[in-house]
């Protein structure tokens, strides 16, 4: 699946519930089914599919039908998407950080 135009608002929105993360951490870690996944959270199954639901629209999981069961699975690509948008945010504030040590170099430098 091709993200054609990255909606970082509902990607991060979706991360911003532990339940959500949660979830995602479990598909990185192995295929469970939506029952499985539903037995690990104090709340309903409909609610657990809520959260599944919204992790898919976000491009963060998928489900796919295997026999009887659904199981959900990672989307690489969709947290490749939202990993590229956190590093650029890094470098920008790496290169913002250098540039203020390199001032405070500079300034004690010109002191002494």
């Amino acid at each position: 699946m091709q993200i054609a135009r990255p909606d970082y608002d509902r990607m991060f929105g979706a991360l911003a519930d532990a339940t959500r993360r949660d979830i995602v951490r479990r598909a990185i870690e192995g295929n469970e089914g939506v029952a499985e996944l539903a037995d690990h959270y104090p709340m309903s199954f409909a609610a657990v599919q809520k959260h599944i639901a919204i992790l898919e629209r976000a491009h963060l999981i998928t489900k796919e039908r295997i026999g009887r069961r659904k199981v959900v699975r990672t989307n690489l690509e969709g947290l490749l998407v939202a990993r590229s948008l956190l590093d650029r945010y890094q470098e920008l504030w790496q290169g913002r950080i250098d540039r203020m040590a390199e001032l405070v170099t500079d300034t004690k430098e010109k002191d002494q």
